[in-house]
């Protein structure tokens, strides 16, 4: 991930209050980690770190672009992403235990030792969880998919040609599907 130090914020000689943090993400920040399945990725996140007296308010925004490939015909397309996320950093002594213990992912816990907190992680996941999880070309006005019409069609040969090789033996078993 490009550079580490580059998503470190030394909170400690932060005054209390809200800071503002602007990183522009693209797929050199996701270089160093697994495959992705889009490319071009063009992300602006925007962190609001409210500082109070033992804990730390950060609050993501996602807003940007990134090329994906349709589920259905193939096609390239660039989706928008647009997403917030909210992330609770509470002080304590024992942060491994209580980040073993604690249920909500929302929840995060550092030692009241530590002076640098590192949000290169949480931006890395809240970018893969702002992607639809549905990926298709969309529609026309008319109602009628954007998708690649050759691609579809194939698609509904190849399914037919399916439904035609079927076993027999199997035929019988149909009927007790929906029983």
């Amino acid at each position: 991930m490009a550079n580490r130090h580059e998503y470190e914020i030394a909170f400690v000689g932060l005054k209390p209050g809200k800071h503002e943090y602007v990183y522009e993400i693209n797929d050199k920040f996701f270089a160093e980690q697994q495959p992705q399945d889009f490319t071009d990725t063009h992300v602006t996140v925007k962190l609001i770190l409210d500082k109070k007296a033992s804990f730390l308010m950060l609050k993501f925004e996602i807003g940007g672009t990134v090329t994906l490939l349709c589920d259905l015909c193939g096609n390239t397309l660039e989706k928008s992403l647009w997403d917030d996320f909210e992330v609770l950093v509470k002080m304590v002594d024992n942060p491994d235990e209580m980040n073993a213990s604690e249920e909500d992912p929302d929840v995060y816990y550092i030692s009241r030792t530590e002076s640098h907190i590192n949000v290169a992680g949480w931006i890395y996941e809240f970018i893969n969880l702002s992607i639809p999880l549905q990926r298709t070309c969309g529609e026309n006005s008319d109602g009628s998919s954007k998708c690649n019409q050759e691609a579809l069609d194939m698609l509904r040969k190849l399914n037919e040609r399916n439904t035609e090789n079927e076993n027999p033996i199997w035929k019988d078993l149909d009927k007790f599907r929906n029983n």
